[in-house]
């Protein structure tokens, strides 16, 4: 299956976003929040983790090369 930039960027920003609202909250929480802060930090970092893991390649990845067919060779 072919690898999909886009998609993987679909993945990211969400994971990022979220994950750093988790951890904004568990530095700045206060009353309530304050209780859940080991959660918020746990939600922060595994969204932060899954986000950046979605980055890795297969290791499949070879640039698109083109070659020219013998017939096409012009002398």
């Amino acid at each position: 299956m072919a690898d999909n930039r886009i998609a993987r960027g679909i993945v990211l920003v969400p994971c990022l976003l979220l994950g750093g609202a988790f951890l904004a909250t568990a530095a700045w929480g206060q009353g309530a929040a304050a209780e859940n802060r080991t959660l918020a930090i746990t939600i922060g970092a595994g969204l932060l983790l899954a986000g950046w893991l979605s980055q890795i390649s297969s290791g499949d990845d070879k640039p698109d090369t083109t070659t020219q067919d013998k017939a096409d060779r012009t002398p």
